[in-house]
């Protein structure tokens, strides 16, 4: 039960950052490579409602969001999504391109 509980904290810090940097980011902004966003807020929402119930386990999960796994692996993530972001864009960019050549004839 404990081991459990242990693995659903690690997966829900797994994409959390400490909770100002998430506070500061816009969840729907136009434009935004950044899909850790909605992870991240959803972290924070967790947490705030844990801290409302209780302050040590609130610290404990963000001791436990800052640990060097937890780090490595979200930098991880981080960088192969925004990988995939530029790449769909390019993608796009190019269908658009098609779209308005060929079949519309600009």
């Amino acid at each position: 039960m404990l081991q459990s509980r242990a693995l659903l904290i690690a997966l829900i810090l797994l994409f959390s950052t400490t909770v100002p940097e998430v506070h500061s980011k816009a969840i729907f902004e136009k434009d935004r490579r950044d899909w850790m966003v909605i992870p991240d807020a959803i972290a924070a929402y967790i947490h705030e409602a844990v801290n409302k119930v209780s302050p040590r386990v609130a610290q404990l999960l963000v001791d436990a969001a800052q640990t060097q796994p937890v780090v490595v692996t979200r930098n991880f993530l981080i960088k192969e999504t925004t990988k995939l972001s530029i790449l769909a864009e390019q993608l796009i960019e190019k269908i658009k391109n098609l779209w308005y050549t060929k079949v519309l004839g600009y």
